[in-house]
């Protein structure tokens, strides 16, 4: 007959906490559990060790990824609602916020009364490139891209875009691009939202 420490020592309640014992083995599991508070208390603290590696592994999702999910299924029912695809032009060193006045002045192209800390409003898609106009908060998360590169035009508010151990100021009407591979955050230097034209061009 299996002692009491060599059924812990068995592999069965780590198999059990984990979710992958049998019907029959949880319920041998259980019932064993309810026999001897030692089972029991191993199962509670295997449970708490588990969680516990899964909070400090947890990876937290991109905090610009939904809003940008909402902005993708915006742009398409606008798109299925009559709106006619527009083609804005690829941002440069050369651009001005003045040949962007074509989508800056449509009454639908505005800041949310609820905005938290990031929004975007797609105004140009094609398989090479998306065009936003976007709104930060305070700040974004670190991120590099590989196979995007990712341009800014600054329109209202300040910012500083930190490149690696770089950091850049930006003013209204200043262009930036970010290097491929290179990680970089951005943080609202500004009382008001930084607004600004994203572009994300396919490498």
């Amino acid at each position: 007959m299996i002692t009491v420490s060599e059924y812990i020592k068995s592999g069965i309640l780590e198999m059990y906490v984990l979710g992958i014992t049998t019907p029959d083995e949880t319920k041998e599991v259980e019932e064993m559990a309810q026999k001897h508070p030692e089972i029991r208390s191993e199962i509670d603290a295997m449970s708490k060790d588990i969680e516990l590696y899964a909070e400090l592994h947890a990876v937290k999702p991109d905090p610009t990824l939904k809003p940008f999910i909402f902005a993708s299924i915006d742009y398409s029912e606008r798109i299925k609602n009559g709106e006619i695809p527009s083609f804005p032009p690829e941002l440069n060193a050369n651009s001005k916020v003045i040949d962007f006045n074509e989508w800056l002045n449509r009454k639908d192209i505005v800041i949310p009364s609820d905005f938290k800390n990031f929004h975007a409003k797609i105004i140009g898609y094609t398989p090479k490139a998306i065009t936003a106009v976007i709104w930060i908060g305070t700040m974004t998360p670190p991120e590099a891209h590989d196979n995007e590169f990712e341009k800014f035009l600054i329109l209202e508010g300040t910012c500083n875009i930190t490149v690696g151990d770089k950091v850049h100021s930006l003013v209204p009407g200043d262009y930036f691009a970010i290097p491929l591979h290179e990680t970089h955050v951005v943080r609202v230097t500004s009382s008001i939202p930084c607004k600004a034209i994203l572009q994300r061009i396919a490498a």
